[in-house]
């Protein structure tokens, strides 16, 4: 999962969860939503960990279960979703 896809599932869960008042039978649309929020948050993560281990910021591969990788891994996270929210709050 790449970044672009990453912004983009944040972006539809975001709609789909806070700003579409619709009901389908057999799904929760909110529900979906939170979902793809999360599931965006994770592959975010996981791209900003893979990134911090490119750069020499965090620990190699080898060590995925190793703090400083997820300590790198989530900040690269939080730095996506502070920049989509200052895109968002341009608009």
């Amino acid at each position: 999962m790449g970044i672009s896809l990453s912004i983009f599932m944040i972006a539809v869960g975001a709609v789909l969860a806070w700003a579409v008042d619709a009901e389908v039978s057999g799904i929760d649309i909110q529900v979906a939503g939170i979902i793809l929020v999360v599931v965006g948050m994770i592959g975010g993560a996981l791209l900003g960990g893979f990134l911090a281990t490119v750069f020499g910021l965090g620990d190699p591969i080898d060590e995925f279960f190793d703090i400083s990788t997820w300590v790198a891994a989530i900040v690269g996270s939080l730095l996506i979703l502070f920049t989509w929210n200052a895109i968002r709050d341009r608009a």
